[in-house]
């Protein structure tokens, strides 16, 4: 039989949708971020650029974008490195009930945020938390801290939560680039003398790259939208340390400032816009120079 193409009209209904409920919404929300929207008045004033000039006016809102940067930007960075260093133990040292590992590093990925929430706050407590109880059992009472109320390490705080909680979906797909590495490879490199950081760097970075691309996009996209597990852990506390966008934008639709809530969201959509487009077209064009 030959092969035939769908007629258009099959995806008539998933474009209707995906309008419906993403596009046009988007459009208004783009067009909306250039007014005075609020909950206190029933007029709706073109403003042109005034709510994207008090977002770059005011401290609080410079804090959550530098928040925002630092969460995605370390995220990337420690996700992917714990990650890849797993999914190399567990596909290349450890043979032995290397699937129930895989398993156990994986499961934080499928559990509730607002699990991980409660569990984690409890956790880093600074009066009954694990953590400080433990060192102080074992006479570590000056490294005690007050991990979620410290304005200094809070944010680094999250930052760890959100990466144990994160490592494991980051590690099945780097597992999945792994093992469709070609062991030929391995074994050429081996005859010619190769060692493992060799083997590492010539042979299994570069053919990991593609899957790099993917995690790390989707890490980025991740990042710079992230709210639950700020929302939960510290609600943008203490003070401005925690702040992201989303929260912020969260709080100022939760005041009425409707104009500025879509300002912030518009500013971080055109953000994430062009970092995804940058970040695929740099990480492909080192894959095709590998």
């Amino acid at each position: 039989m030959k092969n035939k193409i769908y007629p258009f009209y099959f995806s008539i209904g998933a474009i209707v949708l995906y309008s419906l409920f993403l596009v046009i919404p988007g459009l208004m929300g783009f067009y909306l971020s250039f007014t005075d929207w609020n909950r206190f008045s029933s007029e709706l004033n073109f403003i042109g650029l005034d709510n994207f000039i008090l977002i770059f006016s005011k401290q609080n809102y410079w804090h959550s974008i530098s928040n925002t940067v630092i969460f995605t930007v370390l995220t990337i960075i420690l996700k992917t490195v714990i990650a890849l260093f797993l999914a190399l133990l567990l596909t290349k040292a450890i043979k032995r009930f290397n699937n129930f590992h895989r398993v156990m590093i994986y499961l934080p990925a499928i559990l509730p945020m607002i699990i991980v929430g409660i569990v984690f706050r409890s956790i880093l407590h600074p009066a009954t938390g694990v953590i400080n109880e433990f060192l102080r059992s074992v006479g570590l009472d000056f490294l005690t801290q007050k991990w979620l109320t410290n304005p200094d390490i809070a944010l680094f705080s999250v930052i760890s939560v959100d990466t144990w909680k994160g490592v494991g979906y980051i590690m099945v797909i780097l597992i999945a680039g792994l093992q469709v590495i070609p062991p030929e490879y391995y074994e050429a490199a081996q005859i010619d003398g190769a060692n493992k950081w060799i083997e590492f760097t010539k042979i299994t970075l570069p053919l990991l790259v593609p899957t790099l691309t993917v995690t790390t996009v989707l890490n980025l996209l991740y990042g710079l939208k992230v709210f639950d597990i700020v929302y939960v852990l510290t609600n943008g506390g203490p003070g401005y340390a925690t702040e992201t966008v989303y929260t912020m934008v969260f709080k100022e639709f939760s005041k009425g400032r409707y104009g500025v809530s879509t300002a912030l969201s518009t500013l971080l959509f055109v953000v994430m816009c062009f970092c995804g487009f940058w970040l695929i077209k740099a990480l492909s064009h080192n894959e095709s120079e590998s």
